[in-house]
Formats: structure tokens, C-alpha cells, sequence
């Protein structure tokens, strides 16, 4: 008997695990589609909530947080680059990238969640396009609208909400709460409310994981 399930996807656009991590579940739950029925709902995380609008080289960001120097950082990109092209996604992120925030994306993420819930996915794998493969700045508030009006969102829908404050405090709220849970590095992936698959797992772990959940979910 197939087993609903509830995904939330805890996440940010501007984190390259995230967009691993979703290429990996979004194909265990294509392998798992006569054992599980589930849609993904995806929740906001900032990595770095109080970036300036300008944004920041990726290079000095890394340094500055991490202490990593050039090289090293360079060899984690090319790690991360094959990964994500063993799924196949481009990653072209380099040396002179910028890291934005993301904040307003965040925001039209929401209101696509509450209109529909495959546009929200749409719209979610769209943006990470926009940031690491085409290298554009995902708090343009013009890239938004041109990325929801790319999977079939209201363009001018899209224009009023980026204009106004709203669902501010609805994604603050949400960002608090899945810090509350103990969410503090994404993706997080939380399985009805009560199992948590952490990082950018392989497709593989993410197929065992999903399995075992749904045997017990069967036996209980």
C-alpha cells in the first residue's frame, strides 16, 4: 500500500548542498513512486541573513567565514561541480562569483507554495538555475519575476507581492521555527514532522532512507 508522506525541504538558494540534496530525493522518490506518495513543501533558511543587497565575492565570503583559503576553496567547488553534474545539474560557480540575499526569494517561494504546489518546485529548481548555473543575482527583484513567470506564475502577481512587505512575517516566522526544531545547516529534509535526513545525500541514501520510513510507517 503506498504511504503518504510529508517532505519538508529546509533550504536556501545560494547553497550548493541544497540543490544536491534536492536533485538526490527528487530521483529516491522516483525510484519509491509505487511505495510512497509525497509532495515536497519547501521552507526557508538564510545562510547569510544580513548580507547587503550588493552581495559579497564568494571568494572573501568563504574566507572571511571560514577561514578557507583560495585553493581550498577551489577544490571544495570542483568536488561540489562533479557532484552536481552526476545529477545532472551545471554548477559554474568560480572564483568571482557573488553570494546575494535571499531573502526576497524566500518570500516569492511562499507565495508560490500557496498557489501551487508544483509551480513552488518549478520555481525552487528555477532559482537555483538563475544562481549557480547562469550566475545572475537572485535578489533582482526583475529575475524573480521573470523566474516565476518561467513555470507558469503571475508575473504581475509575482511584481506586487516583491513590491509590498508581504509574507515577510510569515517566512521570518517560518525561518524561527525550523531554527527552534534544531535546524541549523541545510538541506534539512523532515519527514512528517519526525524523521530528519540531513545534508546533500546521494540519491542512494536518500532511497534507503525513505524505504525505512515507510516500512514502519506500514507496521505501525
Amino acid at each position: 500500500m503506498t504511504k503518504q508522506m510529508k517532505i519538508d525541504f529546509v533550504s536556501d538558494i545560494s547553497c550548493p548542498w541544497c540543490i544536491i540534496g534536492l536533485r538526490g530525493l527528487e530521483e529516491a522518490l522516483a525510484r519509491t513512486g509505487d511505495l510512497i506518495d509525497a509532495r515536497i513543501h519547501f521552507q526557508p533558511f538564510e545562510l547569510n541573513p544580513t548580507i547587503a543587497k550588493e552581495g559579497e565575492s564568494v571568494a572573501e565570503h568563504i574566507m572571511r567565514k571560514y577561514g578557507r583559503t583560495p585553493e581550498q576553496s577551489e577544490g571544495t567547488r570542483a568536488m561540489i561541480r562533479e557532484r552536481a553534474a552526476e545529477l545532472g545539474f551545471a554548477m559554474n560557480s568560480n572564483a568571482d562569483s557573488r553570494i546575494y540575499n535571499t531573502f526576497d526569494a524566500h518570500r516569492l517561494i511562499h507565495w508560490a507554495g500557496i498557489v501551487d504546489g508544483d509551480r513552488q518546485q518549478a520555481l525552487k529548481t528555477r532559482l537555483f538555475e538563475i544562481y549557480f548555473t547562469e550566475q545572475r543575482d537572485p535578489s533582482d527583484h526583475q529575475v524573480l519575476i521573470a523566474a516565476a513567470a518561467s513555470v507558469g506564475l503571475d508575473a504581475m502577481a509575482a511584481a506586487e507581492l516583491l513590491a509590498s512587505d508581504r509574507y515577510v512575517e510569515d517566512v521570518r516566522q517560518a525561518e524561527h521555527f525550523w531554527q527552534s526544531q534544531g535546524v541549523s545547516s541545510v538541506p534539512a529534509v523532515v519527514i512528517n514532522d519526525r524523521y530528519l535526513i540531513s545534508g546533500g545525500q546521494p540519491p542512494d541514501a536518500f532511497e534507503k532512507a525513505l524505504r525505512s520510513i515507510a516500512a514502519e510507517l506500514a507496521e505501525a
